[in-house]
């Protein structure tokens, strides 16, 4: 039989599986042409997301005085940057506090967090609680530093508490405040999911809370915590609104002296700094990862963990 003859019976005998085959190119360049809108709108989007930041970096080697004259291609901004003693005070003071922040909130961060995942969901402490830490999270920033401001001058002056008179330690106070919740709800959701039957065996080999805690806990919280940790850090760093409320002179952060340089021209050197403090956040989020990955866990576990849970 020849190829005609068995294409002509096939269709005889099945004329619907002929009508399937025929409307199968037009189907494949139906999707296609759905996967190209896709990708374009998909560049689109990250272009709108990272354009604003490459022109950040291009413009950090003009040599021009102001930001937005560009005048030629150099490293100038960089070094003009490093022989500010403003500028790197600045920087220094919204690092340590970033620090200092990231670390009070991920100590409470995570006590609070494990002790919500182990209560019952329906307990009323539990239903307070998330209430409480999820209005810090939706007030509005202004709020949160009208309120902050009387507190620590109540604190440092009339109560005599020397150290809230401190503007380091004024912004650390202020910006664990804001970073508690995120960093609780993030040990939240991963603590959500633990097997309860590994710390009761545990205690049946007669290990003590502590080991209990430090030995199965702590293991199996600390994406959650590496990634609360990144969470407060890069919060501080972008607080603009509390950090202008609270500081005192002499420890006066990075966003707030960007924010006093907008009434007098932006310089080279804040696209500079802006460019090195992006990439010390790039540098800290692959860290993270990184840690992520040597406990075995997937790019979509890594990036379901960094996207609080």
């Amino acid at each position: 039989m020849s190829a005609d003859t068995a294409t002509a019976a096939v269709a005889a005998s099945d004329p619907a599986r002929v009508r399937r085959a025929a409307t199968v190119p037009r189907r494949r360049r139906r999707i296609d042409g759905v996967s190209v809108t896709l990708t374009v709108w998909g560049v689109a989007v990250f272009a709108f997301l990272f354009l604003p930041i490459i022109v950040m970096f291009v413009y950090s080697f003009n040599t021009g005085r102001l930001l937005a004259s560009w005048q030629g291609f150099g490293f100038t901004a960089y070094t003009s940057a490093l022989a500010n003693p403003v500028i790197v005070g600045s920087v220094i003071t919204s690092l340590t506090a970033a620090v200092g922040a990231a670390l009070v909130s991920t100590v409470l961060g995570t006590l609070g967090g494990i002790a919500l995942a182990r209560s019952r969901a329906s307990s009323l402490s539990v239903v307070l609680a998330t209430g409480i830490l999820a209005i810090t999270l939706f007030t509005p920033e202004i709020v949160d530093a009208v309120s902050m401001l009387p507190w620590f001058v109540s604190l440092g002056t009339d109560a005599g508490i020397g150290v809230f008179n401190n503007g380091l330690v004024r912004l650390v106070v202020a910006h664990a405040v804001l970073s508690v919740a995120v960093v609780t709800f993030i040990i939240r959701a991963r603590m959500a999911g633990l097997d309860a039957s590994l710390e009761e065996a545990a205690a049946d080999l007669y290990a003590t809370p502590w080991r209990r805690f430090t030995q199965i806990t702590l293991p199996v919280a600390s994406p959650a915590i590496w990634a609360g940790a990144l969470m407060s850090f890069t919060l501080s760093l972008d607080n603009t609104i509390v950090s202008s409320f609270v500081q005192v002179p002499g420890s006066t952060p990075w966003p707030v002296y960007i924010f006093a340089s907008l009434r007098v021209g932006l310089r080279p050197e804040i696209a500079a700094v802006s460019t090195v403090m992006f990439l010390l956040t790039l540098f800290a989020l692959a860290v993270v990862a990184y840690v992520l990955r040597r406990g075995d866990q997937s790019a979509e576990d890594i990036a379901k963990t960094l996207a609080a849970g």
